[in-house]
């Protein structure tokens, strides 16, 4: 993945934070190197290489102070980071532009800009970071080769003094590394943030199970002792609406009563399902087709068929160990309830993954409302609601029948911008914990 809308805010904040600070040291001891290289040198420290690094570090130094203000307001996160990783390639630019440009020791620090930047935008911004860093001394080179602008005063080597060959091949030595660096620590910081989101989602799975696990006797022999009666009740209700005329207001009444039975006949089925759930009929199910076969039922459904639009993203042939009802259960329900998040028409897109086939990535993402902070902590437990007609058993039952079947589940959500489901399965016939890589 690339840039991720939900990336941990909190993570990308103390990322800008470190980043802000190493650049303000650095700036103060590329001054202070220079002072004490101009005086080993015998050089003036005011001469006119040293006077422009001065410049160029104090200009770094007050942008770093701007970005630190932004950073406070907590906005546009991704926008500063691209904002700040640009700012530092025509930093460096200029910093080898005045250090000799070819013989300039500086052209490491394009280097540290693509690992730092592939942290902050992942590896498609970092492969964006070393084209722009690759152009950008090029441009420098060839510039300085046709004198276009000037060699800086104290400049060793003059481009123009030099094989266009060899000028060629610097620069495309230099384009060589950017790149490699940047896939390479592209990829690392993927893995790095997908190992992340895993303790992330174990850390959060093992804190509702141990808070689940009171909970579970107590209501499931609630539920048992509530079945039995409400069974008793509605068929004397059945019984005696037989001795009534239809459309009377007994018979209405007794509807009501049936109709309200049912209901609680539901609820406490969920309850027993949220309690006890089971996998006696679990079997291997390809899982790119069970999201296919539901996705068919929601977009043909009355509710959502012309408001809602699924984009799906499925590697196929991953099947996971579990009974096909449960599964089924699992995807209409996040399905359901990301389309209902929207107001208006939306889109919903599913993804489906196996990282180094591993483990099994299912995501469902809407563009939706999304959910305040005071309900994220609440969402997986039992009967908690935000809707009138809720029942609050729909997630909890979800996370029930993950965790029945040795899967994770979690959640990431911007109010205003949407959610994403994260479900975690293990490969169908796999021993493993998926808690553990």
């Amino acid at each position: 993945m690339s840039t991720d809308p939900f990336l941990d805010r909190s993570d990308r904040e103390q990322q800008l934070k470190w980043i802000v600070l190493a650049r303000m040291i650095f700036c103060i001891v590329l001054i202070f190197s220079s002072l004490v290289f101009s005086t080993g040198e015998n050089l003036s420290f005011l001469s006119q290489p040293f006077v422009t690094l001065y410049y160029l570090a104090a200009a770094i130094l007050l942008l770093s102070v701007g970005y630190g203000l932004w950073l406070k307001q907590k906005k546009n996160l991704l926008v500063l980071s691209y904002a700040q990783i640009l700012a530092d390639t025509v930093s460096v630019t200029g910093i080898i532009y005045v250090t000799g440009s070819l013989d300039s020791i500086f052209t490491f620090l394009y280097l540290l800009i693509i690992i730092y930047g592939a942290m902050l935008v992942f590896l498609r911004g970092s492969l964006i970071i070393a084209g722009v860093s690759s152009i950008q001394y090029g441009l420098l080179i060839v510039l300085e080769y046709y004198h276009t602008i000037p060699p800086f005063s104290g400049q060793h080597t003059d481009p123009a003094s030099l094989n266009p060959s060899l000028i060629f091949y610097r620069i495309f030595i230099l384009m060589f590394a950017c790149l490699a660096v940047a896939y390479l620590s592209g990829i690392l910081a993927r893995q790095l943030r997908r190992a992340r989101q895993d303790l992330k989602i174990t850390h959060a799975h093992y804190r509702r199970v141990e808070k689940m696990e009171v909970m579970d006797e107590m209501i499931s022999g609630i539920a048992h002792e509530i079945k039995n009666p409400l069974a008793s009740l509605a068929g004397s209700i059945q019984l005696l609406r037989e001795d009534t005329a239809p459309g009377s207001r007994e018979d209405r009444l007794m509807k009501i009563i049936l109709r309200e039975t049912e209901r609680l006949k539901t609820i406490v089925d969920d309850i027993r399902l949220f309690a006890k759930p089971g996998q006696a009929n679990a079997i291997p199910v390809m899982v790119h087709q069970a999201v296919r076969d539901v996705v068919s039922l929601f977009l043909n459904s009355e509710e959502f068929k012309n408001r809602i639009q699924v984009v799906t993203h499925l590697d196929e042939g991953l099947s996971v160990h579990i009974d096909p009802v449960h599964l089924q259960q699992v995807l209409w329900n996040l399905i359901k309830n990301a389309a209902q998040a929207i107001p208006g028409k939306g889109k919903i897109i599913i993804t489906l993954t196996a990282p180094r086939n591993q483990r099994i990535y299912l995501t469902i993402s809407d563009n939706g409302q999304g959910i305040e902070p005071d309900n994220t902590r609440h969402i997986f437990d039992p009967f908690y609601t935000t809707k009138p007609e809720g029942t609050g058993l729909g997630l909890p039952i979800i996370h029930r029948l993950i965790e029945t079947y040795g899967g994770l589940i979690d959640f990431e959500s911007i109010p205003g911008k949407g959610t994403v489901f994260t479900i975690i399965f293990k490969p169908a016939g796999s021993v493993e914990d998926p808690t553990k890589s």
